[in-house]
């Protein structure tokens, strides 16, 4: 890995797993991770929900749009995490996939996200343990 290590979240529509997947590593890691977040059919908004789900716990990502994936992402990136969503990536050597079983926010309520986003922090919690701890003082 680079020296800052960098995270694609991928998910078809870009629009809520994979969303608040990048919302949570930036708002957790800050500047210790680059965070990117894309899918293959990028939907026209963010899914409402997920955005509203993220706002209660003090994360604003009303600002976000989802975007399109490219190889370019991918290849920049030293870690590619698919959202369970059947979403395929260009594979190149020395990049770490992972794939995260998620349930698809996509029509449901705040009350249904909620569980999903608190699932993602936890991932997301883990994965900087890993690529990205808190420098030893």
């Amino acid at each position: 890995m680079t020296e800052k290590p960098s995270v694609l979240f991928v998910c078809v529509h870009n629009a809520g797993r994979s969303q608040m997947a990048a919302a949570w590593l930036t708002h957790l890691a800050g500047d210790r991770v680059e965070v990117r977040s894309a899918g293959s059919a990028p939907a026209d908004q963010v899914n409402p929900a997920a955005v509203e789900a993220m706002r209660e716990v003090g994360v604003d990502m009303s600002a976000e749009v989802p975007k399109v994936l490219t190889v370019d992402a991918v290849r920049a990136s030293d870690v590619v995490i698919t959202m369970g969503c059947g979403d395929t990536c260009p594979v190149f050597p020395g990049k770490r996939y992972l794939d995260w079983k998620l349930d698809d926010p996509a029509g449901q309520g705040v009350d249904a996200v909620r569980p999903i986003r608190d699932e993602i922090r936890t991932r997301i919690e883990g994965l900087i343990a890993e690529i990205a701890p808190e420098p030893a003082v």
